[in-house]
């Protein structure tokens, strides 16, 4: 049987949304942390980022946070990577692997962490990323390295050995975390559970799913078979109908 609160991987939640980081903690007692990212914060109509991370800050009992730079230039991305540090909290700030011109962020990463400044490194594919900008962390500055599982999966392939040999890189330094990005589904926690992932993040619909988990197989099928019966079947049933009536005349 899984037991969600004693499991080891740290359980961060995916949002922009400041009534969801607010209320989180008392809703989800187990999430450990948050991210955020630009296409969240656009969703959300976030108009002030200096406002937004405040906002965030304040709400989210002083767990990790990640904001991310928005510049694709290197010389602006750490000008605004340590603006966000300059706000407090216990924030980290997330920065792309590389620009969109593929051009690597790794100095601008080495300045940050050879400065204290907790970095969350994204946007991450392959193992030859992470043995890379593992050589410019400062061993003394707490890290995260964010590898897109999920996104790696949409392409065909299983990021578990992926993971596994990230883990065992990351070995050199005790004071980075692995971070499992983009997951698509409640089994991905357990996944990245068995294998040591440090972290993950993930969706509040994911999060909804938590009530699944053990679910007898049996009792979900009559379930399912209910909310068709409640909610669907009566809109296809409308559907249906209303093509039947208009094939008629």
């Amino acid at each position: 049987m899984i037991n969600i609160t004693k499991i080891n991987i740290k359980i961060f939640l995916d949002t922009a949304n400041l009534k969801i980081i607010k209320n989180s903690l008392k809703n989800y007692p187990f999430i450990k942390g948050f991210t955020t990212n630009p296409s969240l914060m656009h969703k959300e109509s976030v108009k002030n980022y200096k406002k937004f991370t405040e906002e965030a800050l304040e709400n989210s009992s002083n767990l990790p946070i990640s904001f991310e730079v928005f510049s694709d230039d290197l010389k602006q991305m750490e000008k605004e990577a340590r603006i966000i540090h300059s706000w407090g909290g216990n924030s980290y700030v997330k920065i792309p692997i590389t620009n969109t011109k593929g051009k690597s962020t790794k100095n601008v990463i080495k300045n940050l962490t050879n400065d204290g400044i907790k970095v969350n490194v994204t946007a991450i594919f392959t193992i030859k990323q992470v043995t890379d900008i593992l050589n410019y962390f400062n061993n003394s500055t707490p890290a995260i390295i964010s590898v897109f599982a999920g996104r790696i999966a949409d392409t065909g392939r299983d990021p578990i050995p992926l993971m596994k040999d990230c883990l065992n890189e990351m070995k050199i330094n005790l004071k980075s975390e692995l971070l499992w990005a983009s997951p698509r589904e409640l089994l991905n926690i357990i996944q990245a559970d068995q294998i040591g992932c440090h972290i993950i993040t993930v969706t509040k619909d994911i999060i909804k799913k938590l009530q699944f988990i053990n679910y007898d197989l049996e009792e979900y099928s009559f379930t399912l078979d209910k909310l068709n019966a409640s909610e669907i079947y009566p809109k296809i049933e409308k559907i249906f109908s209303s093509t039947i009536k208009f094939s008629s005349v």
